[in-house]
């Protein structure tokens, strides 16, 4: 084998774990009711997959191929490691381990069968003995397969801060013997809301990726959507279950415009809405729908998710650009700062009432989340005053913002568009 050979083989192992080890570590967490034993019987078959391809070729179901060696190593595990086979006494006695030994050897699982494994595990990850940020965290690294780094670029922390949130949630979810399922009742109520942010976030990093050389990470976005519409299934009078559900399907559907055949990035206001997936838009507004009516069944109002939606929808409904409606817009981030406070909502706000009420309206908003100093290391802020500095014809200030933001975000992709931008202003000054 050619040293190019080599080398695409070790890109395909590495593109098929980034898609297939959320799936894998569920269905193997199923077995061994461990997500630390599971995740490391994974990452055995992604070594296997490293020595063994590049000379055998990539299987024809490489999803396959890596959740069979994997059980297969969990056997050979039961047979001389002591401290895994104390893991494995969760299952029963000698009878259950033979059973489960059958398990390993039996096909690979249904696509129906991963879904819900997949639902299972970020209810796991999503249980009440953890914190807020480290059930984010774990599931973030479990189901969106990102990295520590990836995800502390997505919480604005410190990457050593959030490796230690993972490996002591992992520890806690051992100690308390948490169970592999979706809860009932209220202790389902309870873990909803950290569900429904982790597929939002999930999602999220799929749709403009924080880092690396991909404006998008497309499976990522998948993986988030099959998980909302799996929640609507199985709560259909949430809400948010809803609107979170619209949401995604919503801003899913502009993804083809979002980047250019070269693959460079292409802002809102620059895409060519005809190849926006009209069929996605169309099951948003469903889904928004359903959000409206479920909310009025109960008597409450509109809540985050449902709001972000209803701005997406706005958006979807301009056939062109210049036909949005911003002021609608603005008005609704206002109500979802209300709902759900955030400088990172203000900053938005502050875009819209730029496009409504002119760009010194929208940087005096932009300002004032400036002076806040919760977001000194977004690179949107500087992109936004950028962009507004530069409607106002203040060119010099607006490069050197597009230049800041440039030089905060990890995305090459948008660095590269960031530091254009800052690149084609006039030359002359304000």
């Amino acid at each position: 084998m050619t040293a190019a050979e080599d080398q695409q083989a070790r890109r395909a192992v590495e593109a098929v774990w980034r898609i297939e080890s959320p799936r894998l570590v569920a269905g193997l967490t199923r077995l061994v009711h461990d997500i630390g034993v599971a995740e490391e019987l994974a990452q055995d078959a992604l070594v296997a997959a490293l020595e063994q391809w590049p000379h055998e070729g990539v299987p024809r179901n490489p999803g396959a191929w890596l959740m069979t060696t994997a059980k297969r190593r969990g056997i050979d595990l039961v047979r001389r490691n002591e401290a895994f086979a104390r893991k494995l006494r969760l299952l029963g006695h000698e009878l259950e381990i033979a059973q489960g030994a059958a398990v390993f050897e039996q096909p690979a699982d249904t696509g129906e069968a991963i879904e819900d494994d997949l639902l299972r595990l970020v209810f796991v990850a999503c249980h009440p003995v953890l914190s807020r940020e480290a059930r984010l965290a774990l599931t973030l690294r479990l189901l969106g397969g990102l990295t520590t780094d990836e995800i502390a670029r997505a919480f604005l922390v410190a990457e050593p801060t959030v490796a230690q949130r993972i490996v002591r949630a992992k520890r806690t979810l051992a100690k308390e013997k948490v169970p592999f399922e979706v809860p009932y009742g209220a202790e389902l109520a309870e873990r909803l809301a950290s569900v429904l942010e982790v597929v939002y976030l999930i999602f999220n990093e799929g749709y403009s990726a924080t880092a690396g050389d991909d404006w998008m990470r497309p499976a990522l976005c998948e993986d988030a959507l099959r998980l909302a519409r799996v929640l609507q299934g199985l709560l259909p009078a949430e809400p948010e279950v809803h609107g979170l559900a619209a949401l995604l399907e919503v801003q899913a559907s502009r993804s083809a415009a979002r980047t250019a055949p070269d693959g460079t990035p292409v802002t809102l206001l620059e895409q060519d809405r005809r190849r926006w997936d009209r069929l996605l838009i169309h099951r948003g507004f469903a889904a928004l729908a359903r959000a409206d009516a479920a909310a009025r069944a109960r008597g409450t109002d509109p809540g985050p998710y449902a709001l972000q939606a209803a701005i997406a929808a706005c958006h979807a409904q301009a056939v062109r650009a210049e036909d949005t409606d911003w002021a609608r817009i603005a008005d609704l981030y206002r109500a979802l700062g209300a709902a759900a406070p955030s400088p990172v909502v203000e900053l938005n706000r502050a875009v819209a009432v730029g496009m409504a009420d002119g760009p010194a309206a929208g940087l005096a908003l932009a300002d004032a989340v400036a002076a806040d100093g919760a977001l000194d290391d977004y690179h949107l802020l500087p992109s936004v005053r950028g962009d507004l500095l530069a409607r106002l014809g203040r060119t010099s200030a607006a490069r050197a913002e597009f230049a800041r933001a440039a030089a905060l975000t990890r995305n090459s992709a948008e660095r590269a568009l960031l530091l254009r931008r800052a690149a084609t202003l006039p030359s002359g000054e304000e």
